[in-house]
């Protein structure tokens, strides 16, 4: 009797025995993996080791991890057994997700979920990140729920892994399209004139505000000689970069094409050309063209459906529309019609874009056409400078100072 206990208590050492060694085995296990993601391992490599550390430490004989992707699972690894279709694993997820717990499998009704013992899901800041299926325990492993506890805990350092290497790349490719739209951004207000003339015969003032890092507003003065001058107001349809594209090749070939000597209609028509070509018809500007001779006081000018550039002298205000439908839309414009005026002394000329009257759609905090041509003729004697902020405080009490989804552009003159 007595050596029947000795051997019992000896049974019972070399239990605990193997039972401290397993641990040990997945404590060591977990460090190597800690140490791993601590290396900055590939992905790849972190799957490889967990599947070792399955089959050699846990004696695991089946197995399969499933990762979300968008509104579908997709196992990214598994051993043991027929590898299953992807509709089964949807259908399994559909029916075990939402559970927060490992789950036991061998007495599920359908033979596609009770070949596996376990369902265990991955939950991270309570979304369902993936799910894994655990199955064909050796017959001699003991304590199979230790086992179960310790692969949940392997599995969610591995996915929490995965998801910081996940968001750190987002947040470096968010930093670099930030960088590069701080840089597209320099390069378009270098193409936009730093200087404008202020002197006997003319005065120019601008502002240009974008409502991203970058727009798709665009404004030029460009002095072609000694005696004329000319100037843009444009708008590209879109938001963005490839608006900004647009409009940065559009500027390229007006410079281009203002040193030919071509009237505005002729000019007008193969900058149409341009855009058309470079966009198929997807996009579209809305511009005003003016040319102004300094000796004969004569504006030649092309409204391309756009706003109406407003000339106001003393109490009155004569939009200027003369011109052609919007340009990029069509391979040749359908009419053009140049418009002539002589601009009289101390006249002024308002160019803008739209942004100055839309407010998304919201009437009740948009400026009217009306309401902005009276404050104009309102404030017809103020320097340009002061008239913009004027305007620019105007339609931000208007706006109840909410940003504005849209770029403001505004360029004025004052003919002397």
């Amino acid at each position: 009797m007595k050596k029947e206990l000795n051997i019992s208590k000896d049974e019972e050492q070399i239990d605990l025995i193997e039972l401290l060694l397993k641990r040990q085995a997945e404590l060591n296990a977990l460090l190597e993996i800690t140490q791993a993601i601590n290396s900055n391992v590939p992905g790849s490599v972190l799957i490889e080791m967990l599947e070792l550390i399955l089959k050699t430490t846990l004696k695991v004989g089946r197995f399969r991890l499933l990762f979300k992707n968008e509104d579908d699972f997709i196992c990214v690894s598994q051993f043991g057994g027929d590898l299953e279709y992807d509709e089964d694993y949807n259908a399994i997820s559909k029916e075990l997700i939402e559970l927060k717990n490992p789950t036991e499998l061998s007495d599920h009704p359908d033979p596609i979920f009770n070949k596996y013992e376990y369902f265990i899901p991955v939950y991270h800041k309570n979304q369902a990140l993936a799910y894994i299926l655990v199955g064909d325990f050796s017959p001699e492993e003991k304590l199979i729920s230790n086992k179960i506890d310790y692969i949940q805990t392997l599995i969610n350092v591995i996915i929490v892994a995965f998801e910081n290497k996940k968001l750190f790349k987002e947040r470096i490719q968010k930093e670099r399209i930030q960088r590069d739209l701080e840089l597209a951004s320099q390069v378009q207000n270098m193409l936009i004139p730093q200087v404008l003339p202020k002197n006997n015969e003319l005065d120019v003032e601008a502002i240009y505000r974008q409502h991203q890092t970058i727009g798709g507003d665009f404004y030029d003065f460009i002095e072609l000689n000694d005696t004329e001058i000319l100037w843009c107001v444009a708008d590209v349809s879109g938001k963005g970069i490839s608006a900004a594209l647009i409009m940065a090749n559009f500027q390229a070939s007006l410079r281009a094409l203002v040193s030919v000597d071509i009237s505005l209609s002729e000019l007008i028509s193969r900058l149409n050309k341009v855009v058309y070509q470079n966009t198929k018809g997807d996009r579209f500007i809305t511009l005003f063209l003016g040319k102004y001779n300094k000796q004969t006081r004569v504006l030649n000018f092309v409204n391309a459906g756009h706003n109406a550039s407003l000339l106001i002298q003393n109490n009155n205000v004569e939009p200027l529309l003369k011109g052609t439908t919007m340009i990029g839309v069509f391979d040749e414009l359908p009419f053009i019609n140049e418009g002539h005026i002589t601009i009289p002394s101390e006249a002024l000329i308002f160019n803008y874009t739209d942004g100055i009257l839309e407010f998304d759609g919201e009437e009740e905090r948009s400026l009217s056409e009306i309401d902005l041509m009276d404050f104009l003729i309102a404030n017809n004697h103020q320097d340009l400078k002061t008239i913009h902020h004027l305007l620019i405080k105007k339609i931000e009490n208007i706006r109840r100072s909410v940003t504005a989804t849209d770029d403001i552009t505004i360029l004025s003159l004052r003919f002397h």
